[in-house]
């Protein structure tokens, strides 16, 4: 016979009442120095009875159909989640290029229903996996009984790294990763690696046109055919070129690449000025070198993370994006924005810094417009940096005049 629920009732003390109020005080307290002593912007607070959902109001001003109106669009969607990863989407007319698809397997319906607003044909013509961390590669690497990106997408040519790191073949996420493209090539996708692009084998180039004067290029490096210490510096370097001459302009994005292999990536391509770089590993410290910077000089910066998420470090001047990133970028502009924001990372709170971001131009445009679902506040004066971040003496001088 079952235990009688009056005579379990009757079992609790009053004293056990009051503890359970004293737990719930404490709770709340402890809950208001966490607060205090991680800096937490009192704005950006999410109740735990709200589930933050990044797609379900793009918001004002962020209109699908004016976005995908430009000959070009480059979107950094919100991933939907307090975890760090990067996933772009490129529109060219009816030519959709996506680039990674972190940061979990968990992503991937917030990175499929942003994606469907803007892909309405169900096909990815380029796909490019910059290397094998999965808060890049997730979404393509599932179990077999779940559907990933490839299995939701048809993708025309796919264009993946060249290297990993020694013992990645025996991890889980990287055998699950090599299956799905597998059977995506099997479909009938065009697979290259990134070292194939720069010899031209099988037929590969670096260069496919996009249409509109808008071509994607692989750029060269060093760690295509050298197996590197950090996985990270084997990341696919691709440029978005869109025009010709002087008037052109030029869209970077470099993975995870860190500073030596940013070294070598100026030494084998000699890149532009750009108007567009998505900051190198989220805004860390190892990325974003001044030998880098110094050559692209670039107008607008997109930092794909989850601002001053404790997910890799503790330390809060390392947390993406890092003080030493802002104190390098600062000379060369101050157009900088980021997606997401970490509330709470013990307890799984985020929301928007910007939101989902749109970066988009027309050829003859002297320069690109951004979009952003949840605001275009530049990180600088946003309150998260206000409370975690030293102002650059860049930036300030920069307030000052045009107060």
């Amino acid at each position: 016979m079952g235990r009688s629920k009056t005579n379990k009732n009757k079992s609790i003390s009053f004293a056990a009442v009051l503890g359970l109020l004293v737990c719930l005080i404490l709770g709340v307290a402890c809950g208001a120095f966490f607060r205090i002593w991680q800096n937490i912007p009192e704005g950006y607070y999410i109740p735990a009875t709200e589930k933050f959902t990044p797609d379900a109001s793009l918001g004002e001003g962020y209109d699908v159909q004016e976005i995908s109106s430009y000959e070009l669009s480059v979107h950094f969607p919100e991933l939907g989640n307090k975890y760090t990863g990067d996933c772009t989407l490129i529109k060219v007319g009816d030519t959709e290029v996506l680039i990674d698809a972190g940061s979990k397997t968990s992503s991937i319906p917030a990175i499929r229903e942003y994606v469907d607003r803007f892909c309405t044909d169900g096909v990815l013509e380029y796909v490019v996996v910059t290397h094998a961390h999965e808060d890049h590669y997730a979404g393509f690497a599932t179990s077999e009984n779940t559907e990933s990106l490839f299995d939701i997408y048809e993708c025309e040519t796919v264009i993946t790294f060249s290297q990993i790191t020694s013992g990645k073949e025996s991890q889980k996420m990287y055998q699950n990763f090599m299956r799905e493209l597998g059977e995506e090539e099997e479909a009938g996708a065009t697979v290259y690696t990134a070292e194939e692009c720069m010899t031209g084998e099988g037929g590969a180039s670096d260069r496919f046109d996009l249409g509109s004067g808008v071509e994607l290029q692989i750029l060269d490096s060093y760690y295509y055919y050298n197996r590197a210490s950090s996985e990270n510096d084997h990341s696919v370097c691709v440029m978005i070129n869109q025009g010709t001459g002087a008037s052109a302009k030029h869209y970077l994005f470099t993975g995870d690449l860190e500073e030596d292999g940013e070294e070598y990536l100026v030494q084998m391509n000699d890149p532009p000025k750009v108007e567009l770089y998505k900051a190198g590993h989220h805004g860390s410290k190892t990325s974003s070198s001044d030998a880098l910077l110094d050559v692209i000089d670039p107008n607008i910066v997109c930092v794909c993370c989850c601002t001053g998420s404790s997910e890799y470090t503790k330390t809060n001047a390392n947390q993406f994006p890092t003080q030493e990133f802002i104190d390098r970028i600062a000379p060369h502009t101050d157009e900088v924005y980021a997606t997401s924001l970490c509330v709470d990372y013990a307890e799984g709170k985020f929301g928007s810094l910007n939101g989902n971001i749109a970066v988009c131009a027309n050829a003859a445009d002297a320069r690109a417009t951004v979009y952003a679902s949840d605001n275009t506040t530049l990180l600088k004066d946003t309150e998260w940096f206000k409370q975690n971040r030293t102002m650059p003496e860049e930036w300030e001088k920069e307030q000052v005049a045009a107060a």
